[in-house]
């Protein structure tokens, strides 16, 4: 089934629209179905013309009186609301979570305890630096933002698909923020990292180097939001009935695996299809193929806090998971695509405050000032302290408080009494007691005793010990793009000495064999004593690469199928029923947008057109056989095309006659160029290259490829 994020088929009628849970239902209320209603003003009365303003005359002055005109202008004048600083451009989701048995024992919350229910959720993915406007496929850490509407309140697990972030204390995050976005003389660049503010400051705050690293990696250019991981970032607690508690960090595990752009396709993306990773999750979600996460905690007991060589306090920290296993604790299903992106994927408000009974926070000094930040923002985006009230951000479960007034208070409250103790309304609301199930929230007894002090803890000093660990643990290919990320970046940076103290004092810090991979293309001389520095070794862990990540199935892969006139129908038939048994998803790309005639004069309906529909948007590319070899090659967009999949390193089905282009094409054969007569001798491989994502061995040549 192909259904494109703009059809009629995503909209109030999808198959997604199907899936309903609490919070769906909630919002039922809040829904408007224009269909077969008049049009009115926003008080109710119905408009006679909406095409010409009230004049004074036919060529006269166009007068204040109109009510209509002016309703209709005020509200276009004010339909902006103040985009988010950093996460503005995102795209959301609804969903649910199921709770694993045996949850008990780390905590008492009710979602993660239950596993009777589905906890219904909203995750909201985005990018971290540019506005709303800018593309998605830009090099950046993405956010990765959970609201759980569970029965005990909403839960939001506020996380990124990098597990470290680049500042340790919350009073540098203006700092970081304002270095990563456009410069500010220039606005330039938009959604960037490639310039002088961001290296500069990176260059100088060395306990960045860890999450640049990152974001310097193949993590940093997802395939799309669908088989990105997620990480909370910081330590929080869990307690459970007996008020034991634990430390524990977030893991999303997608079950569709990882997956990643080589730089060319996200550059070329970024141009030819600037929303390709929302529209990506719309049209996924919209034709059945709902993606899904496994929940997981890294589980450290309190007593053994202080015994590893880093600080679990310390943001720009994992824990490996050698050291301490991922214990999976439930999953999530995206099922749902949003009816109305600003009511409720731009104005849902997230917090890493806002949490349930049985979880708490710790002493980590970027999460207390997120705690504050959230929240402060929201204020401002939203017009004021009743943002909770909007829809999208309404608890399924009852609230009751004396917070009453303030702008945009959209409950009726009943009752004189607006605080607390009171006699008047019988003290209602009341307080709740803690208790082991369904309690009140009670703040976790951690003991306090220390001297006010602005200082960092010397266990967070060590800024390069991880970030090496994450480049010693990548796959090879891995490795190369990583130097390739940081010579493009730093290729941007205009002031030398910029350039120089990033390689000089932070990459020879973290691997000489990077930073001097990075220097000869540079142009950057390392003194010789650097380069007989004596760096630690580190036990590598194979968690960090995508290697380790590899998906059960092809499900929801998407299938360039190249067609001309005179094409083998029986062909195309057998790779469109393969696909379908596989759950893969299979496009016709024909050179006109209309149809196809095959051998017999068959008409084969067409999906797309090869040149509107780039191979960049695919994950692999098979191209029919037929008595139109000539055809073929004369099309310079379908041998551009071919010559683009090879290049990026997607595996390619050459069938019967096209198995010539090979040869033609100056291609050199490997394991991901399959060419055979018959489709069904070689779908296994085909299967199997697409599950391992690139024909990595290629790389070598690849640059070659003119395309």
């Amino acid at each position: 089934m192909k259904i494109k994020a703009n059809s009629p088929a995503t909209g109030k009628d999808g198959l997604d629209k199907q899936n309903t849970n609490k919070k769906s239902e909630q919002l039922d209320a809040y829904r408007s179905d224009a269909t077969e209603q008049a049009l009115t003003t926003n008080q109710g009365v119905k408009i006679s013309d909406n095409q010409n303003s009230l004049k004074a005359g036919v060529r006269g002055a166009t007068l204040i009186e109109d009510f209509i005109l002016r309703e209709k202008i005020t509200h276009f004048d004010h339909e902006r609301i103040p985009e988010r600083i950093v996460h503005a451009r995102g795209v959301g989701a609804h969903g649910y979570f199921e709770a694993y048995p045996g949850n008990e024992k780390l905590t008492k919350a009710g979602f993660l305890t239950n596993t009777s229910v589905q906890t219904p959720v909203f995750v909201r993915f985005s990018t971290v630096q540019g506005p709303r406007g800018s593309a998605d496929t830009v090099r950046d850490i993405r956010g990765f933002a959970t609201k759980f509407y569970t029965d005990e309140g909403n839960f939001d697990l506020v996380a990124n698909d990098a597990p470290v972030f680049f500042i340790q204390d919350g009073i540098k995050f203006p700092d970081f923020v304002h270095a990563v976005k456009p410069e500010p003389q220039t606005e330039i660049p938009t959604g960037a990292s490639a310039h002088d503010t961001f290296w500069d400051f990176v260059s100088l705050v060395p306990e960045s180097a860890h999450a640049v690293m990152w974001a310097m990696s193949d993590r940093g250019i997802p395939r799309n939001l669908r088989a990105i991981q997620g990480f909370g970032v910081h330590t929080f607690r869990f307690i459970n009935a007996e008020n034991k508690a634990v430390f524990v960090k977030f893991h999303w595990t997608p079950k569709q695996g990882l997956a990643q752009l080589v730089w060319d396709e996200a550059q070329k993306l970024a141009g030819k299809d600037p929303d390709f990773h929302r529209r990506d999750l719309y049209e996924a979600i919209a034709s059945g193929n709902y993606p899904e996460w496994e929940l997981g905690v890294q589980v450290v007991p309190e007593e053994d806090e202080m015994k590893y060589d880093f600080d679990l306090l310390d943001p720009t920290k994992i824990i490996p998971e050698e050291l301490v296993p991922v214990t999976p604790i439930g999953r999530m299903v995206l099922n749902r695509n949003v009816d109305y992106f600003f009511g409720e994927t731009e104005q849902v408000a997230f917090c890493p405050g806002h949490i349930v009974p049985g979880l708490d926070f710790t002493n980590d000094p970027l999460l207390q000032a997120r705690l504050f930040s959230y929240t402060d923002t929201q204020l401002s985006r939203l017009g004021g302290p009743n943002f909770h009230q909007i829809p999208i951000n309404k608890p399924v479960c009852p609230f009751h408080n004396n917070q009453r007034d303030g702008l945009h208070q959209r409950i009726v409250h009943t009752g004189q009494a607006s605080y607390e103790p009171n006699s008047i309304d019988n003290n209602w609301p009341t307080e709740t007691p803690p208790a082991e199930q369904g309690g009140g929230f009670e703040s976790y007894q951690e003991r306090i005793d220390g001297h006010k002090i602005r200082q960092r803890s010397e266990s967070f000093s060590d800024h390069f010990s991880q970030a090496r660990l994450f480049y010693r643990s990548q796959a090879p290919h891995e490795q190369k793009h990583i130097v390739d990320a940081y010579v493009f970046e730093l290729s941007k940076v205009e002031r030398k000495y910029i350039r120089e103290r990033e390689v000089l004092e932070v990459l020879c810090n973290i691997d000489l064999d990077l930073a001097q991979q990075v220097a000869d293309q540079l142009g950057i001389e390392i003194p010789a004593e650097k380069m007989a520095a004596k760096l630690p070794e580190v036990q590598v862990s194979p968690r960090l690469s995508f290697e380790a990540f590899k998906p059960e199935d092809i499900k929801a892969r998407k299938i360039a199928l190249l067609v001309h006139d005179k094409a083998n129908e029986a062909s195309i038939k057998a790779v469109q029923a393969w696909a379908e048994s596989e759950g893969a998803v299979v496009d016709v790309l024909t050179p006109k947008p209309g149809p196809v005639l095959g051998q017999q004069g068959e008409v084969i309906p067409s999906d797309g057109m090869q040149k509107a529909e780039p191979s960049i948007a695919y994950d692999a590319v098979v191209i029919a056989d037929g008595d139109n070899y000539d055809v073929v090659m004369k099309d310079g967009v379908a041998t551009h095309y071919l010559l683009e999949a090879y290049k990026h390193l997607k595996p390619i089905v050459f069938l019967g006659d096209k198995g010539k282009l090979i040869e033609d094409l100056r291609l050199v054969s490997d394991e991901g160029t399959l060419a055979n007569g018959q489709f069904a001798a070689v779908q296994d491989s085909f299967k199997t290259l697409i599950l391992n994502h690139r024909v990595w061995a290629r790389e070598a040549i690849a640059e070659a490829i003119p395309a």
